[in-house]
């Protein structure tokens, strides 16, 4: 099972669903750390829909004994400013408990690509989701590499100012990164950029590269 997968790989912890972990928890609870995903897609909706559903509550995730909570909120969907209610109060009670918060950051909405460019890697949009996931006190972020810029430019609407593209960034993609870092209280709060999509032959002269 993932579970026994994660403890021989000498992974730091395992993150997965309510079921996967409360069938196991009595067996490996006290040997990994546990992550509960409180919310995720129901994949079953069609045609399917940028939401998160909530699946129990921490409460339940601390009793069978998980050290954390993480959740995802689709920055840019109709059904964000929910999400982001259901987050923040879950993420309090996490705190209260003494459990530790993450929090995948994801822009999704249509608008947010153009004719030229998909700007739902950009460094601006994915900054702001960064900043709004920090302040509902998640403990870590997790985010998508940051790919281009001048979302909220190119796109015309947010706030922005060019001096966020000229003076706290650049097209190199390690300044990209930092300005996604910096959205992240400054680095005070943890940054966890996954991999993006698997290019071949490239992927690894890309890792090298950022």
């Amino acid at each position: 099972n993932i579970i026994h997968l994660a403890i021989e790989a000498g992974c730091n912890a395992v993150a997965s669903t309510f079921g996967v972990l409360a069938l196991n928890s009595r067996k490996y609870a006290h040997k990994i750390p546990f992550i509960v995903k409180i919310n995720h897609n129901e994949l079953m909706t069609y045609p399917n829909k940028y939401d998160q559903i909530l699946f129990g509550n921490v409460r339940e995730a601390w009793n069978l004994g998980a050290v954390a909570v993480g959740a995802t909120i689709y920055f840019g969907s109709k059904e964000s400013n929910r999400q982001l209610q259901e987050i923040a109060q879950a993420f309090s009670q996490a705190h209260e408990l003494g459990m530790a918060t993450i929090l995948w950051c994801y822009t999704r909405n249509d608008n947010f690509k153009t004719k030229e460019q998909d700007y739902h890697a950009s460094a601006d949009l994915t900054g702001q989701a960064n900043h709004l996931g920090v302040t509902i006190q998640a403990d870590i972020i997790k985010q998508k590499l940051p790919v281009n810029n001048y979302g909220f430019r190119d796109i015309q609407f947010g706030k922005y100012n060019e001096e966020m593209y000229q003076a706290l960034s650049s097209d190199h993609p390690i300044d990209l990164c930092r300005f996604q870092v910096a959205n992240c209280y400054m680095g005070q709060i943890g940054l966890i950029n996954s991999g993006g999509g698997s290019k071949g032959e490239s992927d690894l002269a890309e890792a090298v590269r950022t």
